[in-house]
C-alpha cells in the first residue's frame, strides 16, 4: 500500500472514529430519532439518514478545501510545512494520543441547535436532515476536533483538497447510515447497539492512541533528534 493510500485508509479511520465517539454518536442518534418521530414511513426514516449525512459528509469536505487549499495556495506556509511537517508531526501525535488515552483533556463548549434550526428542519420536512447534518458538523467536541484537525494535517501533507477531506466525511457517515437503518426498523435496537458501538468506541480510541504516542515518539527520535536512521 503506497503512502497516500494509506493516508487515505487513515482519513476513513479517523472518521469513523469521529462518527462513534461518545458526543458526536449521541449527536448523530438524537437528530435521527427528531427525525424520525414526524416520518411514518420506514423508506422516509432511512432517506433522512443518508440526507442528513450527506450534509454532514459535506461540510467537512468543504471544510477541508478551504481550509487546506487556503494553506497550499501560499508558497511560504506550503514551503514551510512541507519542509517542517516531518519535525512537527512527533510531538503532535504523542500530544494526540494522550489526548485519547484520557492523560490529559481539553474541554470546550461546543454549539448547540437553536430552536430557528429545528423549527426550519421541521418546516423542510426529509430535507430537513441535510440541514441538520450541516448544524451538527459544526459542533465540535475535544476529540472530534482533534480528529479533524489530523485529518487536516493528512491533507496538508500530501496535497489533498479533495480525496482525504471526502474519505474523512465517508467514515463519519457509515455509522450514521447504520443507526439510520436500525431506527427505521426498529427503536428497541439502537439502545442495545449504541451501548455496543460505545464499548467498541472506546477500545478503538486507546488502540489508536497508542499507535499515535509509539508514531509519535519515532518520529521524534528520527527527524528531530536525529537518533534514528
Amino acid at each position: 500500500m503506497t503512502g497516500f493510500a494509506l493516508a487515505v485508509a487513515w482519513s476513513l479511520w479517523l472518521g469513523i472514529l469521529t462518527s462513534i465517539h461518545p458526543c458526536p454518536l449521541a449527536t448523530n442518534v438524537v437528530a435521527i430519532s427528531y427525525l424520525a418521530r414526524r416520518l411514518g414511513d420506514s423508506r422516509q426514516v432511512f432517506w433522512s439518514g443518508v440526507l442528513y449525512t450527506i450534509g454532514r459528509s459535506a461540510t467537512y469536505v468543504i471544510i477541508g478545501m478551504v481550509l487546506v487549499g487556503g494553506l497550499l495556495s501560499s508558497p511560504t506556509v506550503s514551503t514551510f510545512l512541507q519542509k517542517q511537517m516531518s519535525r512537527i508531526e512527533g510531538p503532535l501525535l504523542v500530544l494526540v494520543g494522550m489526548l485519547l488515552l484520557g492523560l490529559f483533556r481539553v474541554s470546550f463548549q461546543p454549539l448547540g441547535v437553536s430552536p430557528q434550526i429545528q423549527q426550519r428542519a421541521d418546516r423542510w420536512g426529509i430535507w430537513g436532515a441535510g440541514l441538520l447534518g450541516v448544524v451538527f458538523a459544526l459542533t465540535l467536541c475535544p476529540i472530534s476536533a482533534t480528529y479533524l484537525f489530523l485529518e487536516l494535517d493528512l491533507s496538508v501533507r500530501y496535497a489533498s483538497k479533495i480525496v482525504m477531506p471526502s474519505a474523512f466525511g465517508i467514515g463519519t457517515a457509515l455509522p450514521v447510515i447504520a443507526f439510520a437503518l436500525l431506527v427505521a426498523a426498529s427503536a428497541r435496537s439502537v439502545g442495545k447497539s449504541f451501548e455496543q458501538v460505545r464499548r467498541f468506541e472506546w477500545w478503538a480510541r486507546q488502540t489508536t492512541g497508542i499507535l499515535f504516542v509509539l508514531v509519535g515518539i519515532y518520529y521524534s527520535l528520527k527527524c528531530i533528534f536525529e537518533v534514528l536512521r
